[in-house]
């Protein structure tokens, strides 16, 4: 498991990684979003019931 996160650690080091890391946090700052990602959990959650 420690080479997963070695490659994605190199990755993120990376222009394109770098590219990808604002473009998620910019995604992760808008109101949809947002709203999507709290029904998504919401889902994931009731089926644990």
């Amino acid at each position: 498991m420690s080479t997963v996160m070695a490659r994605i650690k190199r990755f993120t080091r990376t222009p394109q990684g770098q590219r990808l890391i604002s473009a998620t946090r910019r995604a992760a700052q808008d109101p949809r979003t947002q709203a999507r990602a709290r029904r998504l959990i919401g889902r994931l959650r009731g089926r644990r019931h």
